[in-house]
């Protein structure tokens, strides 16, 4: 059983404040690059790169992409084998202002891994957390976003979905019920 959370309107408003905020910390991005965690947060990344470039004509912004896969603290505890994704950070990020950016914020392990494999690309000056959804009352770590889409209340076994018009039919945030 799924539940719409939020629609394309609603998407398309958050990304645009969202943008607005970044412009607000960081200025014309000279000093500040825009990290997207694999996969899902490359998505929302491409996004508001897009709305920074075409609507606020800033033009010079550093961005890569960060698998976190080996640096989680659960990956040994699977039988599957893991299949990592890219990183692409052709850059240092000593001494630069660091946004990572991921979909849905739950429980902080992702960050968490984020955070230590950052350190291998230089020592930033400062590290910022950007998430479309944030579940509340869900977290293991005590992580907080910088830069915050919105925040839902959701039970144990509930599992929220970004899905991005890029990738698939439509902008949308669902919430998807196990039924057992």
């Amino acid at each position: 059983m799924n539940r719409v959370l939020l629609d394309e309107l609603k998407i398309k408003i958050l990304l645009n404040r969202l943008a607005c905020q970044l412009i607000e910390n960081h200025d014309d991005f000279s000093n500040s690059v825009l990290i997207g965690l694999q996969p899902r947060g490359v998505y929302l990344l491409e996004r508001l790169v897009d709305i920074l470039i075409n609507k606020y004509g800033i033009n010079k912004i550093i961005t890569g992409k960060l698998d976190t896969t080996f640096f989680r603290d659960d990956f040994r505890n699977t039988d599957k084998i893991l299949s990592p994704n890219t990183t692409d950070i052709d850059f240092q990020v000593q001494d630069q202002k660091v946004v990572l950016i991921d979909d849905v914020l739950f429980t902080g392990r992702s960050i968490r891994s984020a955070l230590t494999a950052i350190d291998y690309f230089g020592r930033p000056s400062q590290i910022e957390l950007l998430v479309l959804i944030d579940r509340r009352f869900s977290r293991d770590l005590p992580i907080q976003p910088d830069y915050l889409g919105t925040q839902i209340d959701s039970i144990e076994g509930d599992r929220v979905r970004v899905e991005w018009k890029n990738k698939s039919r439509k902008d949308c945030v669902f919430i998807e019920n196990e039924v057992k």
